[in-house]
């Protein structure tokens, strides 16, 4: 069973409230976008981890199969 656009913006949301949280995709391949202060200092794949330490569930129960994501500061999502 495929999880919904909806489903993965309301679950990253909620673990980033009051950061902008973007998802779109079909069911099976999704792409977000997670812009937060919360980013600033690490390095992309540390800021992917983070990420994926909340949806890591749904992808290992193949619910949900891939995801491009980019993670952004405030200041690098304005320039």
């Amino acid at each position: 069973m495929a999880i919904s656009v909806e489903a993965l913006q309301q679950r990253v949301q909620q673990a980033f409230p009051g950061d902008s949280v973007n998802a779109t995709g079909d069911g099976y391949h999704f792409q977000l976008t997670v812009v937060s202060e919360r980013f600033d200092g690490l390095r992309t794949v540390q800021r992917q981890q983070k990420v994926y330490a909340i949806v890591n569930d749904w992808i290992a129960n193949g619910e949900l199969h891939a995801l491009t994501m980019k993670t952004l500061t405030p200041s690098e999502a304005a320039s």
